[in-house]
């Protein structure tokens, strides 16, 4: 048998968008250490619904770290003071008996609070949409030696492809910025040859995206990398920066041709 703890929750509470919001205080009694963070607020929702109260709003689906439904801050971090960890893989037995758990919403101009601790994050579903289509038709399974990849190429575009898209990023940044998850989509298809011929114009249309959204500009200082629960590196950052100079590069070289030039 576990232990239980006994914590007082402070959670941001806000009926909608254009609602003010404060933080609530919720005292917990009696926490399985072995719940799950995303357990441990349904049981206090079982208890506001008993009491007449208003549950509190959290965004999740698989509940295994996958899917990126869920996150938001626990002291300040996104998703929580364990690293390479989502807040649905959080368990109680992080945190000990007695401390203050204060819980808000990414806060994010281009992640607009729905209500409570759930963000709108279809900015994001907007930059992928903005990268456009592959040209290259893959038509049914090809033969494993009919298109070669590369062994790191392959592993890269693979490290790349694990961004979830929860936005941990975006939240922890200064700047709000949606750099690293820009760079990680970016470069999951700019590692592989089917993504090769539209990779400069796929750079340029997502970047282009990313700052009409309303995120903030990259400043280095790391904070995303060490807040993402898949742990992205900064580096599809760097790819993306280069990427999209080249692209911009060739906009302008192209710029006023025509077809008879």
């Amino acid at each position: 048998m576990g232990r239980t703890l006994s914590l007082t929750l402070e959670i941001w509470r806000q009926k909608g968008p254009n609602d003010a919001g404060k933080l609530e205080r919720y005292p917990m009694e009696n926490v399985p250490d072995e719940a799950s963070f995303l357990e441990m607020l349904d049981i206090l929702n079982e208890r506001l619904v008993s009491e007449g109260k208003e549950p509190v709003t959290f965004e999740h689906d698989c509940r295994e770290g996958i899917c990126g439904s869920c996150g938001f801050m626990i002291n300040g971090q996104a998703h929580g003071p364990k690293k390479g960890t989502t807040v649905c893989q959080l368990h109680m037995r992080t945190f000990e008996s007695g401390q203050t758990l204060v819980l808000e919403p990414w806060r994010a101009k281009a992640f607009p609070v729905v209500k409570d601790l759930m963000v709108d994050r279809r900015s994001f579903d907007r930059i992928q949409a903005a990268g456009g289509y592959n040209s290259v038709n893959c038509g049914n399974a090809p033969d494993a030696n009919a298109m070669p990849v590369g062994r790191d190429q392959a592993l890269a575009a693979f490290d790349a492809a694990t961004c979830i898209g929860c936005g941990a990023c975006v939240a922890s940044c200064k700047n709000a910025s949606a750099s690293l998850f820009t760079g990680a989509k970016i470069g999951h298809l700019a590692m592989l040859p089917q993504g090769e011929p539209e990779r400069l114009r796929r750079a340029v249309r997502m970047v282009e995206q990313m700052d009409a959204e309303g995120f903030g500009a990259c400043s280095n200082t790391l904070e995303c990398e060490a807040a993402c629960p898949k742990e992205i590196s900064v580096r599809w950052i760097q790819l993306m920066n280069r990427d999209f100079l080249k692209g911009s590069m060739a906009n302008d070289l192209t710029a006023g041709t025509t077809d008879s030039d």
